[in-house]
């Protein structure tokens, strides 16, 4: 992978294929490897460019919280180190928060979104003392015991029933420190809400959802589709919170139809 320097952080990123740009970013607290899957197929005729987010993978963490401002500046750095003027820009979870900031600021830069399992909403009260308490807890006991406890909330109840080979290279993606999680629990915290930047969307967006995902529900991506002019919604069948991971098939069908569709 190359680097970058991101003002407190170097971010690790790679592009594969050629032709019109594609950006992806991966869900919390895994890797740019969740979308190799999807990746690999697109670029026969895209140019893809994947990255760690700060705190995940291979990506260095930075000082204080992962907030979403940093990581659309970082997003924004490798785009300009790696010379995409221009993209499709597809977020999954955190990936998502991060292209709400993203859009704000640099909308210029957006050709059309691909919102994966992702919310526009902030954190209720709960959730947020819930992330803190899972930020401290995770500095304590180490990224181990966190990643046993979240596994069944970030895949769905199909997939850990009937594709163990998957619940293992999910895992294999989480390879960022205790240090990297808890910063972006406290960045996840720290998000505004984003309902009002839904309106304001102008570009072509596909709302990608899982069927069995659990921690953010259909209903999120519905909301999503009522505030947003134009914009399509699909559901991957038997697939949770990371279901372009469990059902990479599904979502390169749906993912190609739709870039296609924008081309």
């Amino acid at each position: 992978m190359m680097r970058v320097r991101s003002d407190d952080a170097e971010i690790a990123y790679t592009v594969i294929g050629s032709g019109p740009d594609v950006v992806l970013l991966h869900a919390f607290p895994s890797s740019h490897e969740m979308w190799l899957p999807v990746a690999e197929k697109i670029a026969q005729r895209y140019r893809v460019t994947l990255m760690d987010l700060r705190g995940h993978g291979n990506s260095s963490v930075g000082e204080g919280p992962a907030t979403m401002q940093k990581h659309a500046a970082d997003v924004a750095r490798v785009c300009r180190e790696a010379g995409v003027a221009t993209a499709v820009f597809g977020g999954i979870s955190i990936g998502g928060y991060i292209l709400f900031e993203f859009w704000r600021r640099y909308r210029e830069q957006v050709r059309a979104l691909m919102l994966c399992n992702t919310r526009a909403s902030a954190d209720t009260e709960e959730a947020r003392s819930n992330r803190l308490k899972s930020a401290d807890e995770v500095l304590q006991r180490g990224t181990e015991q966190f990643i046993d406890s979240m596994l069944p909330k970030w895949l769905g109840e199909s997939t850990r029933r009937n594709r163990p080979d998957v619940v293992t290279a999910a895992r294999k993606t989480m390879r960022g420190s205790a240090a990297g999680i808890a910063a972006a629990q406290r960045g996840m915290a720290e998000r505004p809400d984003s309902m009002a930047t839904l309106k304001t969307i102008d570009v072509p967006i596909l709302i990608l959802a899982g069927a069995e995902d659990t921690l953010i529900p259909i209903a999120e991506a519905e909301a999503m589709q009522r505030n947003i002019r134009g914009s399509e919604l699909q559901v991957i069948p038997q697939a949770g919170h990371y279901s372009v991971f469990e059902k990479p098939e599904e979502a390169t069908r749906v993912i190609r139809q739709f870039l296609v569709s924008r081309s």
